[in-house]
């Protein structure tokens, strides 16, 4: 998965967490590391057709087994796989690579975060995948089908995974601060508004044990909020809305209550303290897509295990996502339109989520049993695979802006960071947030 500061947070964040967890389920998406590495890989397939693949971070297809797989059903494909760990380096090569018309790959991975502005400044320069054979609408998600397809209806981008939000909670804590542990009855909590889970929170605070607190960060519950929101930082008509935005206003107003009603631990999340937090146990809920689940296993360890569990969140709402799309400057069009079809099947997206933790965007493969039936150990056996498809179908369809990572990134590390840390008003979080926004967006 592919995340970013705040909203998203780059597909290098949790991976090395899966690496060493290893196979089986379910671990995360990435590890936040440098970009030292920049290689090629693949294998098999003696075939006189070579596919490039163009990527960030890790998506997981090679460390699946699923390009092995392809090149042993298509024995004249080979599958040869470029990666650039930091999408905040590989997305503006992609950008110089089509405009130029050289140097891009058969396939090319988009992050969600720009997937946007791709269809709104790129589309001419992608295939319609739409018009592959196999692929099928109706297999998607409605909205994930729609942040790929342009508003003419060319579909440049064929979705991977999405990160369906619940909450992660530790069952220990809220058992010595007198709230329910059962993962039903603390969903019951907060069920249907974030409010309530600042109460769940408040609540919480009374009987804290030790000096803990209920949430890691006032950054991460504004994202979990806002992450629910159809209409955020955009309207329909592609304006710059979010200083008027009621969902942005909703998302901050509680996320600065968490942050000066004493109910955060004052972390910036990704950071070395924040990993530490959760390895000494220092706060009872974090905001949870599923390749948070990995993450968690890592940082908290062995000493954690059926501690935390997963209860749904108070609404649904996405973090993380990316898409494949087919150059038309690329050599081999037509082959790569049919492994990017392949890779993202439901098939292939439910034994990617059974072997690398990736929630699938294909709706199709919520019925298949690697998904459905799926359960985490480490979190008391949670049944993610019904709490994670429940969510991902609430999700509503999101308005998404070419420059929503930098509006959601200033918020939550100038903004909200200023508020929680500095112990700045509201106010002043706000003015220092929109003022760095309005210098980045150039207004």
């Amino acid at each position: 998965m592919r995340r970013s500061t705040g909203s998203y947070r780059s597909r290098a964040v949790v991976l090395a967490a899966v690496a060493a967890l290893g196979a089986g389920l379910l671990s995360g998406c990435a590890d936040d590391g440098d970009d030292s590495k920049s290689g090629k890989s693949g294998g098999g397939g003696g075939g006189g057709t070579t596919i490039t693949m163009g990527l960030f971070g890790t998506f997981g297809f090679e460390e699946a087994g699923l390009y092995d797989e392809y090149m042993k059903l298509h024995p004249d494909i080979k599958i040869e796989q470029t990666v650039i760990e930091r999408n905040e380096n590989y997305y503006p090569q992609l950008l110089n690579h089509l405009s130029t018309g050289s140097g891009l790959a058969d396939v090319q991975g988009i992050e969600i975060a720009n997937i946007t502005e791709v269809g709104q400044t790129q589309a001419a320069k992608f295939v319609d995948l739409s018009k592959t054979e196999g692929v099928k609408k109706e297999n998607w998600l409605d909205w994930k089908w729609q942040q790929g397809t342009t508003k003419d209806g060319k579909t440049i981008g064929l979705g991977t995974d999405i990160g369906p939000m619940a909450i992660c909670y530790r069952k220990d804590l809220f058992q010595k601060a007198g709230l329910p542990t059962d993962r039903e009855k603390v969903g019951q909590l907060w069920s249907g508004d974030w409010n309530k889970y600042l109460e769940a929170g408040e609540k919480y605070m009374k009987k804290a044990p030790g000096d803990t607190t209920f949430v890691d960060a006032a950054s991460g519950v504004y994202n979990a909020v806002i992450s629910s929101s159809a209409e955020r930082y955009y309207d329909k008509s592609g304006k710059v809305v979010y200083k008027d935005s009621p969902a942005v206003k909703d998302a901050w107003d509680i996320a600065t209550k968490a942050a000066t009603g004493h109910l955060t631990a004052k972390l910036q999340q990704f950071q070395k303290t924040w990993d530490q937090a959760f390895a000494n146990g220092k706060f009872a809920t974090v905001a949870c897509p599923p390749w948070m689940l990995g993450y968690i296993q890592e940082k908290a360890g062995d000493k954690a295990k059926n501690q935390w569990d997963v209860a749904a969140a108070p609404k649904p709402g996405n973090w993380g996502g990316s898409f494949l799309g087919v150059p038309e400057a690329g050599k081999h069009k037509e082959e790569a339109a049919k492994l990017v079809a392949w890779l993202t099947a439901p098939e292939q997206q439910a034994k990617l989520f059974a072997k690398r933790g990736s929630w699938p965007s294909a709706v199709a493969s919520y019925s298949l049993p690697k998904v459905s039936t799926a359960k985490h150990p480490y979190f008391d056996n949670a049944p993610i695979g019904q709490i994670f498809t429940q969510a991902a179908k609430g999700i509503p369809v999101q308005v998404l802006g070419p420059k929503d990572q930098i509006i959601a990134s200033n918020i939550a590390d100038i903004g909200l960071l200023q508020v929680d840390q500095q112990g700045k008003s509201p106010e002043e979080g706000w003015k220092a947030a929109t003022k760095s926004i309005d210098n980045a967006l150039d207004q």
